[in-house]
């Protein structure tokens, strides 16, 4: 490679001249050089010897009968390609404009006749060096097209892997839409949306500092963890929690992830949001009243998980209410003129709403017509849920992340948490996970997540905190019930709720027997012999869902023992059943 470099390597030389003695005189200097030489007589031949031959410098007479040298080089330039092939003229020629020619028809330098060999040698070796220059710069070229290649391909597989962890949820419901531009294979936005066991929803954006491999890196255990934990009933702070502590040990310094988590629920027309550094969220009423949800937090990944804080912001909305999010990119989509759309054009698309015309549209279509169409310029995330009527508790299908092992059948398990737990933590995704363990109970985790969810809400709310259904009412008693919850939850102390869960198989299918008992005062049951519309604990709305989820609901001691019993059926195909027998009633002991 030294010697090539240098200019020492012997070299294949291409000689086209229609005179004998000026081919003679050329091709001994060559030959003393230590070149080979390959001879043509005109032009024709000279194309002809270059196709077979390949030289890697070419001399060519320029004035030759038949075709001249300026269409031969030409032709051996085309079929030279890529490959640089230094063409030097061999002229007597001194006209400017005839020179000019030669250079325009592929030329490369000039030779005037009589020959120098001295100039000769000196104009071969530079032109080699060029020609080996050019050969390096081409093979690290092609090196680089393949290592970008193989980069491609493995940015692909890695995509395609990511999207099946990143889009398990249901991004397709009806009720949701969302727009994401990409500005590379892996963008630095993410998008995800699970149901939640009760029939909610809980929506997770953000926006990752820094763009491909690196943000998918971040990406990848939060889209595993916020799928994980949303699918087994944790709530929304919980999955906060669990996220920022897995970002906040695995990112580099300085990297981390604006984020707004929402959880829905349909039934309750409550909304709770967390908005860590993405710009304001909105909720926009039937109306086109609309209340901004601006960022409060700082983003996951940031602060130790003793900093960090994951309280969600608790709002009501309305059925046709529709919640949107988005990511930095739609405020910095550019017009041609350099102008960023920001809040302004956000809020200018959403007070120019056209009848019929959904905010999603609003804002998607001012944002093409403001960039000119061009939102593929940047991560660009924009997504609207829309509140179902209200009860809807079935809305979304269970997408539980269930287990491939069969699981057992017959057990019984207790779980006790007491005092200051009690306000602490939810037993329930740990409860739900016991109860997926059984094969056939693992289609209906919505209905049984729903079950354990209504005995703990009212034996904690109702059986030890004491709190009326009564103030949920209205807007104003709304606030007033969790400021007071919170309140009461700090201080309960010798209190207890203990869940004992039995399972057993029957000739049908299965049979699952909840029994919820808490330490607070109870209530007199024997007033609700029938389930009614209003009341409190267990009377009101939770006990007339409890009825039609299942079967007997059994009250015992001062009202704070229940029981219940879930039935389940074998399909033909050995599953269970689209619905469980229910034998309504409620017994008193």
């Amino acid at each position: 490679m030294e010697d090539a470099q240098s200019g020492n390597q012997p070299l294949r030389i291409l000689i086209a001249d229609d005179s004998d003695s000026d081919r003679l005189i050329l091709q001994a200097m060559l030959r003393r050089l230590g070149h080979e030489v390959v001879e043509a007589a005109n032009g024709g031949e000279a194309v002809e010897r270059f196709r077979h031959a390949s030289p890697q410098i070419v001399l060519l007479d320029a004035v030759m009968p038949g075709m001249d040298g300026m269409e031969a080089a030409r032709q051996i330039k085309a079929l030279a390609g890529e490959r640089l092939v230094p063409l030097i003229f061999l002229t007597s020629l001194s006209d400017a404009d005839a020179l000019a020619r030669c250079l325009e028809a592929g030329g490369d330098d000039f030779l005037t006749k009589p020959y120098n060999r001295v100039i000769i040698e000196a104009k071969i070796n530079a032109f080699n060096r060029m020609r080996l220059m050019h050969e390096t710069l081409s093979h690290q070229r092609d090196l680089i097209h393949e290592q970008h290649r193989k980069l491609t391909e493995e940015q692909e597989v890695a995509k395609r892997v990511f999207e099946n962890v990143a889009h398990t949820g249901c991004l397709d419901a009806g009720s949701i839409r969302y727009h994401a531009s990409p500005m590379s294979i892996f963008n630095g936005d993410i998008l995800f949306a699970c149901p939640r066991p009760d029939g909610g929803i809980q929506i997770l954006i953000g926006d990752f500092t820094g763009h491909g491999l690196p943000a998918a890196i971040g990406a990848m255990p939060v889209a595993e963890i916020f799928y994980g934990m949303t699918s087994k009933g944790f709530s929304a702070s919980d999955v906060l929690r669990e996220i920022n502590q897995k970002l906040k040990r695995i990112l580099p310094a300085g990297m981390f992830c604006c984020a707004a988590l929402i959880q829905a629920d349909f039934a309750l027309n409550q909304v709770q949001v967390w908005n860590g550094g993405l710009p304001d969220g909105w909720i926009i009423r039937g109306d086109g009243e609309r209340l901004a949800m601006p960022s409060a937090h700082l983003p996951l990944g940031v602060l130790d998980s003793h900093r960090f804080d994951a309280a969600m912001a608790i709002l009501q909305t309305s059925p046709g209410d529709t919640l949107m999010f988005m990511t930095d990119g739609v405020l910095e989509a550019a017009s041609a003129d350099g102008d960023m759309f920001g809040d302004a054009g956000v809020s200018a698309a959403l007070q120019g709403r056209r009848d019929g015309q959904t905010p999603f549209e609003a804002v998607i279509d001012r944002l093409c017509e403001f960039s000119g169409g061009r939102l593929e310029q940047d991560d660009l995330t924009l997504v609207t849920l829309q509140m179902a009527e209200g009860g809807a508790l079935e809305g979304l299908s269970d997408r539980l992340q269930l287990s491939a092992l069969e699981g057992p059948a017959e057990w019984r398990c207790t779980y006790e948490i007491r005092d200051r737990t009690l306000g602490q933590f939810s037993p329930l995704p740990l409860l739900l996970h016991i109860c997926m363990e059984v094969p056939g109970l693992r289609r209906r985790s919505g209905e049984i997540y729903t079950l354990l969810s209504e005995l703990y809400t009212n034996a904690l709310e109702h059986g030890i905190l004491g709190l009326p259904s009564e103030w949920k009412a209205t807007a104003e008693g709304f606030g007033r019930y969790y400021e007071e919850r919170e309140r009461r939850l700090n201080d309960i102390s010798e209190h207890y709720i203990r869940f004992s869960l039995t399972h057993t198989m029957t000739d049908y299918g299965g049979r699952l027997v909840v029994v919820c008992e808490d330490s607070g005062h109870g209530f007199d049951y024997h007033q609700h012999r029938q389930p009614s519309g209003s009341g409190h604990g267990y009377a009101g709305r939770g006990l007339m869902l409890l009825h039609r989820l299942a079967g007997p609901l059994t009250f015992r001691e001062r009202g704070n023992h229940v029981e219940i019993v879930y039935d389940w059926h074998f399909s033909e195909a050995g599953k269970t059943d689209d619905a469980a027998v229910h034998k309504p009633g409620v017994s008193h002991e």
